[in-house]
């Protein structure tokens, strides 16, 4: 009687990794690198809280509250100078426009719980976003987003905080720290390439961003996300009319 291995060499690799690690401890893993990426950039942020005159508690207030990277450094300015309402609610939607386009592919449908989904959806950055759609989907289950969402927010408190207490010794002009999330997303945007399976959609998205810049540099995010969305919509339908014809 001859057995086949092939089941049970499939289950040996799967159970160490999904079965027998705790999800937390999954995302925990997965969120590490990305954290120390958040967490200068966090310190940052907190730095400039307290040079723009504001309590150090601000930095807590924006880190938890409005969590949107970005906006923060913008915000903090905003709040300095008693900027109005409109114009900060304007700026707000310009600059997190993208987040239109992640719900279209974000993976919400793991997540279970009400509770849960609101974080998950508050909690969606582009770091996130980005772990959630390129990680394996066997392991990426609903509670290792959340988590990983958590531990994301965490650093980013953290680092906020530190920076806003460590504020009186950081020197004004530091050099690196404003380069430490082009850095990120380049490290991701690398890892995003990896997972696909040719160049295609990666060459769209430099194709658009460039196109988008030399049509109005001033609006070059939401040109270019509009436009990429719209390509790869033209693209899942072509190939998707394809297929049956090559099966």
């Amino acid at each position: 009687m001859v057995i086949d291995p092939a089941p049970f060499s499939r289950t040996a690799v799967v159970d160490p990794d999904h079965r027998h690690t705790p999800e937390w401890r999954r995302a925990l893993q997965a969120s590490l690198p990305v954290g120390i990426g958040l967490v200068p950039l966090g310190i940052a942020l907190g730095v400039l809280v307290v040079q723009q005159g504001l309590n150090p508690w601000w930095a807590l207030v924006f880190t938890s509250l409005i969590y949107a990277g970005s906006l923060e450094f913008i915000a903090v300015g905003m709040v300095a100078t008693l900027t109005p309402l409109p114009y900060i609610a304007l700026t707000a939607l310009l600059v997190n426009f993208r987040h239109v386009f992640y719900a279209l592919s974000f993976p919400l449908d793991r997540v279970k719980g009400r509770l849960a989904r609101f974080y998950s959806m508050f909690a969606l950055t582009d770091e996130a976003y980005a772990m959630s759609v390129t990680g394996d989907r066997r392991s990426m289950t609903g509670r290792v987003m959340v988590y990983s969402q958590l531990y994301l927010h965490a650093y980013w408190i953290g680092g906020a905080i530190l920076g806003a207490t460590a504020a009186q010794w950081i020197p004004e002009n530091i050099v690196g720290l404003d380069f430490a999330l082009t850095a990120l997303f380049v490290v991701l945007s690398i890892e995003a390439i990896r997972a696909q399976s040719g160049f295609a959609v990666p060459t769209i998205a430099v194709a658009c961003a460039l196109t988008a810049r030399l049509v109005d540099a001033e609006h070059m995010l939401p040109i270019a996300m509009g436009a990429f969305v719209s390509l790869l919509v033209v693209r899942y339908f072509v190939t998707r009319r394809k297929a049956p014809a090559d099966a």
